[in-house]
C-alpha cells in the first residue's frame, strides 16, 4: 500500500475534475478518498490489461491504470469511455442506490413497464444507447414520430426488444399483454401469494398493506389512499378506515406495478 502510495503525486491527484473543484472551495478531501482510483488502477496492473472500458465519469481512473502500468514496464491499456445513462428520473445517472434503475434480472413485465414508465423526451437518449437498431432506423422513428406517429408505439417496440434480450420473444409478448392489461386496470396473470395471521377478526387497510409489504409504513398506505393509487380486487379505495375480516383473500394492488393475493387467517 505504501509503494502504491507513493506511486502518484497529491498534485496529479488534485487533477481529479471532483477534487479539483473540492480543493478551490475549500471543501475536504479525506486521505482514504485518494487510495480508490489507485486501487482500480492497480487492478489493470494485476491483470494486465489491454482494454478498460468504462463511463466517462471514470476517465481519470482509467487513467490511472495506464500510468501505473507505465511504472510496471507494462504497455498502457487501451481506454474506451462510454456515455452514462440516465435514470428512470431523468436526472441522475441510473444507479440502484438511487433507486432510479432497471435490473436486467427483474421479472420481465418489471423490466417491461419500467421501460415504457420514461418520459417520450428520454426514451431517445435510452433507444440510442442501447437498441441494436442502427442509426438509419432510428432516424426513421424519429421522423414517424415528428409526422405524427404516437412515440409509445416507438417505446413499445423498444421494451420489447430489451425484455427479449435478456429473456425471450414470447416473454416480451406476454409483458406487453401484461402492460395492455394493467394499462385498463387488469390484473397481471402472476401476482406473488401472501398470507397474513392477524389478532382480531379484521385488519386495517393501511395495516394490511404495510404487513404485506406493499408499502412502507401505514402513512405511506393513508397518502397513497388520498391519491387514488390504492385497488383492492381492482377497485380503487377511498376510506382509510376500511377493514377487511379474517378469511378474506384480496388482490391488493399500490400504483401501477405493485400486486399481491393477500389471505387474511
Amino acid at each position: 500500500m505504501l509503494r502504491l502510495a507513493g506511486s502518484y503525486t497529491v498534485a496529479r491527484m488534485l487533477e481529479r475534475d471532483d477534487f479539483t473543484k473540492r480543493y478551490k472551495a475549500n471543501q475536504p478531501i479525506a486521505i482514504h478518498e485518494f487510495l480508490y482510483p489507485l486501487l482500480q488502477g492497480y487492478d489493470s496492473v494485476a491483470l494486465k490489461s489491454d482494454v478498460e472500458l468504462g463511463g466517462t465519469d471514470q476517465k481519470f481512473n482509467l487513467l490511472m491504470g495506464r500510468e501505473l502500468q507505465k511504472q510496471a514496464g507494462q504497455s498502457p491499456q487501451c481506454v474506451l469511455t462510454m456515455p452514462l445513462l440516465e435514470g428512470l428520473d431523468g436526472v441522475n445517472k441510473m444507479s440502484k442506490s438511487l433507486g432510479n434503475y432497471i435490473g436486467v434480472a427483474e421479472p420481465a413485465n418489471t423490466i417491461f413497464s419500467k421501460i415504457m414508465s420514461i418520459s417520450d423526451e428520454l426514451m431517445w437518449r435510452y433507444i440510442e444507447l442501447l437498441s441494436f437498431e442502427t442509426l438509419k432506423t432510428i432516424a426513421d422513428w424519429k421522423h414517424s414520430v415528428e409526422q405524427g406517429v404516437n412515440p409509445r408505439d416507438i417505446k413499445v417496440r423498444f421494451a420489447q426488444e430489451i425484455v427479449e434480450r435478456f429473456y425471450s420473444r414470447q416473454d416480451a409478448e406476454i409483458a406487453l399483454e401484461d402492460f395492455v392489461n394493467r394499462s385498463r386496470g387488469g390484473i397481471p396473470d402472476e401476482v406473488p401469494e401472501v398470507s397474513l395471521s392477524i389478532q382480531g377478526d379484521s385488519i386495517g387497510v393501511a395495516q394490511l398493506l404495510k404487513q404485506a409489504n406493499l408499502v412502507a409504513s401505514t402513512s405511506e398506505a393513508f397518502r397513497a389512499i388520498e391519491q387514488g393509487g390504492i385497488k383492492l380486487d381492482g377497485e380503487k379505495v377511498v376510506d382509510k378506515a376500511l377493514a377487511l375480516n379474517k378469511g378474506v383473500a384480496v388482490v391488493a394492488q399500490v400504483g401501477k406495478r405493485k400486486f399481491a393475493r393477500i389471505t387474511i387467517n
